[in-house]
């Protein structure tokens, strides 16, 4: 079996070092982790996280076309504005933590894929489409297509199981996303990943992303940019988001 260099070096100075203590041969000292302050809560944006939307304003945020977000701000969170269309964070991320809070809409209205939708696009691809979708939806005492419900990799992967709260609770999404790699001939090198906890519950599980959202027929890759936006989807319902931070890994 072939030993990981890290511990063939500590063999090396062992071996030069006889008075070094057994215990002490597979210790590394170097490089010492970055301290990082965790916050109180779960819901705290850590110290070396970048902040989204802090309660105030949607400075960070655009639409397509670069107008300043439109979206209904007010109370420490906003609101979809329907018909404005989606909104694109202004700096774009790769690989990432993402910590996102939502809400479904109280006054229920329709059902299935009309209540309570929306979606987190991780690496909107602008061009030539969207990239890969994490579900929002109302999916509390509503029946729809399993890999389209809440938490679901948007017509790729069911969630685990389903940890909605009622409409009018806000819920929690932890999205832990390692973006693709695309070789110089824009084939996949690496595909991407994703898990997901949903109200603290692991509802995608080191997911493979097959490629990109399509609504109609099967996803692909396409090679795209080592960074890109994460887009909030307009869809029409009135969906809430609040406590927005990220952390590039």
């Amino acid at each position: 079996m072939l030993l990981p260099l890290c511990f063939l070096a500590i063999g090396i100075i062992y071996s030069q070092d006889a008075k070094m203590s057994a215990w002490e041969l597979t210790e590394i000292w170097d490089p010492e982790p970055e301290v990082v302050n965790p916050g109180n809560s779960f819901r705290d944006a850590p110290s070396d996280a970048i902040v989204l939307f802090d309660g105030l304003n949607l400075d960070k945020w655009v639409h397509k076309n670069g107008d300043p977000a439109k979206w209904d701000v007010k109370d420490g969170f906003f609101t979809v504005k329907p018909g404005t269309g989606d909104i694109l964070s202004r700096d774009v991320f790769g690989s990432c933590q993402l910590h996102i809070e939502f809400m479904s809409p109280i006054n229920i209205e329709g059902n299935g894929q009309d209540r309570g939708n929306s979606g987190i696009f991780l690496m909107d691809n602008i061009e030539p489409g969207d990239g890969y979708e994490v579900q929002v939806l109302d999916s509390y005492n509503n029946r729809t297509y399993s890999n389209g419900q809440a938490g679901s990799i948007y017509k790729q992967h069911t969630p685990l199981v389903n940890s909605s709260k009622k409409p009018g609770e806000w819920q929690t999404y932890d999205i832990i996303f390692k973006a693709p790699v695309f070789n110089k001939n824009g084939e996949v090198e690496s595909p991407a990943y994703v898990t997901i906890l949903h109200n603290g519950v692991l509802i995608q599980n080191n997911s493979q992303i097959v490629g990109h959202i399509e609504h109609i027929g099967y996803p692909k890759y396409e090679a795209h940019s080592s960074k890109l936006p994460i887009k909030l989807q307009d869809h029409a319902s009135l969906v809430s988001f609040r406590n927005i931070w990220i952390r590039k890994l």
